[in-house]
């Protein structure tokens, strides 16, 4: 049974990662800064170093690291560092291919990786409220399990090496670009005197135009292939229009709504000018030469 375990990492998350996985480990923890292992070392049953030959001889090391390329430098070192049999759970996030190469790097010298990408933020580590997106050969994840469980209640398992990643990926992918459209939409909204707290309150309903393009339009007509009825795409067009025409009454840039609205001229060049705006998912499917419907599940729409 494994009772201490390593980390690589000791910055904003990894030091959180270090206080979760203190409660159940000991803890041997390395950071090249000094300042971010003085700090760790307040925690109880924390020990750390600047060296990653204090990890030989553990079982299990966990990945917390700022780039891929830390993560890459890192597995190469523990590659030829760790026994056959060592398991390794990358937490940093890097690029799918990435975590493949390193599992590849790894599994050459009989060690095995999982992914356990953090999905949520700082607090929710801290908290012990977070969620783990978890890739890799089951058979290695449930080895995983009580170390990846002692970090985070919550693990949502993938497939191989990179899925996890990828989800992770998309995700913040999403979440940067949505805070760019906020943050234009909230200053076009309180150049023109509308109360914010309104507008957080209609774009959070299910309807609104936060949760909608999702739950519906994603979820229901993409997924489903379905595109007649519904808002057609020139409407669509005609009313992002109207916002990019109140943000330069406003006096308010907007960059992302403006690179939106070129997606809706090339819909209507080609000719999807009656069916639900939905269907510029067509256009992806034509660039990219995939297929994006998918059986969405019922409990998330």
């Amino acid at each position: 049974m494994t009772t201490q375990v390593g980390l690589c990492g000791l910055g904003q998350m990894g030091i959180e990662v270090a206080g979760r996985l203190a409660r159940e480990y000991d803890v041997v923890a390395v950071d090249l800064d000094d300042q971010r292992r003085t700090l760790a070392d307040q925690t109880e049953r924390v020990r750390t170093t600047s060296s990653l030959d204090e990890l030989s001889g553990l079982d299990v090391v966990v990945l917390s690291l700022p780039s891929p390329a830390a993560s890459r430098s890192v597995v190469d070192a523990l590659a030829s560092l760790l026994s056959q049999g060592s398991l390794v759970i990358e937490t940093s996030t890097v690029l799918p291919g990435d975590a493949r190469a390193c599992g590849e790097a790894l599994a050459a010298q009989g060690i095995a990786m999982v992914e356990a990408a953090v999905l949520s933020g700082v607090g929710q580590m801290r908290d012990g409220a977070a969620t783990l997106l978890v890739g890799g050969p089951s058979a290695d994840v449930d080895r995983a399990r009580p170390v990846l469980q002692a970090i985070a209640p919550n693990l949502q398992q993938y497939g191989d090496l990179g899925t996890a990643m990828t989800a992770k990926v998309v995700n913040n992918g999403v979440a940067h670009a949505v805070m760019v459209v906020l943050v234009e939409a909230f200053a076009m909204a309180k150049a023109q005197g509308l109360d914010l707290s309104q507008l957080a309150e209609v774009l959070a309903r299910p309807d609104g135009g936060l949760i909608r393009p999702l739950t519906h339009r994603m979820m229901e007509r993409v997924a489903t292939g379905d595109y007649e009825g519904g808002m057609p795409m020139d409407a669509a067009r005609k009313d992002s229009t109207l916002a990019l025409a109140l943000g330069q009454a406003s006096g308010v840039p907007l960059f992302a709504t403006q690179a939106a609205q070129s997606v809706y001229d090339i819909a209507l060049a080609h000719g999807l000018a009656r069916q639900d705006y939905s269907a510029i998912a067509t256009l992806w499917e034509k660039w990219s030469g995939t297929d994006l419907t998918f059986e969405a599940k019922e409990d998330d729409r």
